[in-house]
């Protein structure tokens, strides 16, 4: 079943019109009577209108109203324990358990709400891609990195830069079937906006990572996929759960890639494999 409505409505709110808003916080409020509620029911419970129901299920990309129910009901069935924050002078074996909790919830809401027709047009920008340019800023930056370590394991042509001076230079001479993947979970670094503007006016192909909803960064690119957007506590907003939700995806990409290449990137994977192993033998020679 369908999950993730909830995470969607939490992560979307505080973008949402007002008469939105109302209708999501009732939702949030009450989501087990909005299961068995039709659309006027809960816009007269909620104190809106029947269309506002309906614009807040296009606002958060969904096909409907019933849609929305499903996902919902799909929420309810799971086990949810949430986000949580250390407290001053916390105990160790706590802080390890509340991290442990948070990475995984995060990676959990992700799966949700994951568009899987978007990830199928991403794999099939990939699959052709000639070049792939990572591009992102602060800890979007690590994910960068890491996403082209793994693309190069499997003989993809893959940057990444975080010095979007570089990128700029790149990006302008970049070639047909070149990918630009901005990441960034805002949707707003202004840094990536201009690097998907300059590729958008060389007509290169766009990827871009957010959070889910409209911002600056999905509306420039081809392709928009998105994290789960969870409410940061303050020791969190260092891109915690975040970058992990970021981190998943890239795998999510990478192995739905070697999936349509399983024997070829199974030979690859062997000979970089063999490479490594190959240098560290001569590194303890040389140390010896």
């Amino acid at each position: 079943m369908s999950a993730g409505g909830l995470t969607l409505l939490h992560t979307m709110k505080s973008k949402l019109p007002q008469s939105e808003k109302i209708i999501a916080d009732y939702i949030l409020a009450n989501p087990d009577k909005v299961i068995k509620s039709t659309v006027h029911e809960i816009s007269q419970a909620a104190g809106a209108s029947s269309s506002a129901v309906i614009r807040l299920c296009k606002s958060l990309g969904l096909e409907g109203y019933h849609d929305l129910k499903m996902r919902i009901a799909g929420d309810l069935m799971q086990d949810k324990q949430g986000y949580r924050d250390i407290e001053q002078d916390e105990a160790l074996h706590s802080i390890i358990q509340k991290t442990a909790g948070n990475s995984i919830q995060s990676i959990k809401d992700t799966a949700s709400i994951l568009n899987v027709d978007a990830l199928e047009k991403a794999v099939q920008l990939l699959l052709s891609a000639n070049q792939i340019h990572f591009i992102g800023v602060g800890a979007s930056g690590i994910v960068a990195a890491d996403a082209q370590q793994k693309f190069l394991r499997i003989n993809y042509a893959a940057t990444a830069f975080t010095d979007m001076h570089i990128a700029s230079t790149v990006i302008a001479n970049a070639k047909k079937n070149d990918i630009v993947f901005g990441i960034s979970f805002s949707g707003e670094t202004l840094d990536i906006i201009q690097a998907l503007q300059l590729a958008k006016e060389n007509e290169v192909k766009t990827i871009a990572l957010t959070h889910p909803g409209h911002t600056s960064v999905s509306a420039l690119c081809d392709v928009h996929l998105s994290t789960s957007g969870s409410n940061e506590a303050p020791f969190r907003s260092a891109a915690t759960s975040s970058r992990m939700a970021q981190l998943y995806l890239i795998d999510v990409l990478f192995l739905s890639l070697a999936s349509r290449q399983y024997e070829q990137t199974a030979q690859y994977i062997d000979k970089t494999r063999h490479a490594i192993r190959s240098m560290k033998r001569k590194s303890k020679g040389d140390s010896t």
